[in-house]
């Protein structure tokens, strides 16, 4: 079962609320980062990136800017961009986008949950990241970005968030990137019957923030050897996640660039890709179903469909992006790792297949691949098995915003 908690967290005023918000720290680079937060003080990149406030060329890694990030959370607790609550609350959050909506439940998740895997991964992390992390939460004694959870849809819970959502909400605002943001506090007598019907969950998953979560079990750790011993309260034990039953979710593709052809002109790489693909030529750059590709390459889109079967009973070799792997990104362009290979680059479906032939027609790449969009359903499967997806398979969207609740430990 899950179980999750109120936490007192530290919300920005109804009035601040726009400019506080910002994306999370893992999909802005330094330059994304600070033209983002360019005549915004307030904006919640200050924190989650705070090298923006520091020389340029300063190393990512600089005790300095852990440093000015602590200092920075604390300028905003000081002056008023972050009030704490003075009593641990439940809240529910609303994004919507492009006429769909998805509401989530903001809740203290626990650490001794994600040990356990009853909070459920489905991807690896990178010790670098994690490490990264873990100096950013130990060093502001804080949760500063929220984990992006999902789980089997309830009709306990779906009935107790709409009544919820029936009042006026905390705040409401649009984002610059037309995605609309909206928060409610949960009053008192919904709290323990969400509670109760989150123990009937049997499970929860990790949507987006496998080394947010990762890093909060080791920053957890450290504490305890700090400390020898750590009460079952202490709220190093928990961790904030906003909780979106899987049916809300949306997911994008998650497409690939390669550098080169591994030594072949386009004609040569086509007849290789005939012995494992049928190819077709003038598609369009989306695929409209599950077992199809689309490859940009000599300035058109190609139609890819695997010649041999797939497994479908096999929940990972069934993906299009290990069929993408396994029978042409290793064999064909020789990317036996795509974690670690520089020839290769990821571009979340939200950039959209324009950015795809924009990349490849500037001659920095020699091809793309757009997929059709990892489900939900297949995530669940994984994760379920105890396995784990390729490298960069899900792109969620809409991203959770910083700054909204902030958890201090």
């Amino acid at each position: 079962m899950a179980e999750i908690r109120p936490f007192p967290s530290a919300r920005p005023p109804r009035e601040k609320a726009a400019r506080v918000a910002s994306v999370p720290y893992d999909v802005v680079d330094t330059a994304e980062a600070l033209a983002l937060s360019k005549g915004n003080p307030l904006s919640f990149l200050h924190v989650c990136r705070p090298e923006i406030d520091l020389p340029p060329g300063t190393s990512l890694y600089a005790d300095e800017v852990y440093a000015k990030g602590r200092a920075n959370l604390d300028a905003f607790y000081a002056d008023g961009t972050l009030v704490a609550d003075p009593v641990p609350r439940l809240l529910v959050y609303r994004q919507t986008w492009r006429g769909k909506k998805q509401d989530g439940l903001v809740a203290a998740c626990s650490v001794d949950d994600y040990d356990a895997d009853v909070i459920k991964k489905h991807e690896k992390t990178r010790k670098d990241k994690e490490d990264d992390r873990v100096r950013h939460l130990l060093t502001q004694a804080a949760h500063a970005e929220p984990v992006f959870l999902t789980y089997r849809a309830s009709e306990a819970v779906d009935a107790r968030v709409a009544a919820v959502t029936a009042a006026p909400p905390e705040f409401d605002f649009e984002a610059p990137d037309g995605v609309k943001h909206t928060l409610w506090i949960v009053p008192a007598e919904h709290e323990g019957p969400l509670v109760e019907a989150f123990r009937a969950i049997p499970a929860l998953y990790v949507a987006d923030g496998h080394h947010r979560c990762a890093s909060a079990s080791r920053a957890r750790a450290a504490r305890r050897q700090e400390k020898g011993t750590l009460a079952p309260d202490d709220p190093v034990n928990w961790f904030p996640a906003a909780l979106f039953p899987d049916r809300e979710l949306r997911i994008l593709p998650y497409n690939r660039l390669v550098r080169d052809l591994s030594g072949r002109d386009p004609d040569a790489f086509l007849a290789a890709l005939r012995g494992a693909f049928r190819l077709t030529p003038d598609e369009g750059p989306e695929p409209e179903r599950k077992g199809e590709v689309r490859m940009y390459l000599g300035g058109r889109w190609w139609g890819l469909t695997p010649r041999d079967p797939v497994d479908a009973a096999d929940p990972i070799r069934s993906l299009d992006v290990s069929i993408l792997q396994e029978r042409l990104l290793a064999p064909l362009l020789g990317i036996l790792d795509p974690r670690t290979d520089k020839r290769i680059e990821f571009v979340g479906g939200i950039r959209g297949t324009e950015e795809l032939e924009r990349r490849v027609e500037s001659g920095a790449f020699a091809v793309a691949f757009s997929l059709h969009p990892t489900t939900v359903r297949e995530l669940m499967a994984i994760a379920d098995a105890g396995e784990t997806m390729p490298p960069k398979s899900t792109w969620f969207e809409p991203k959770l915003r910083s700054g909204l609740f902030v958890h201090r430990f």
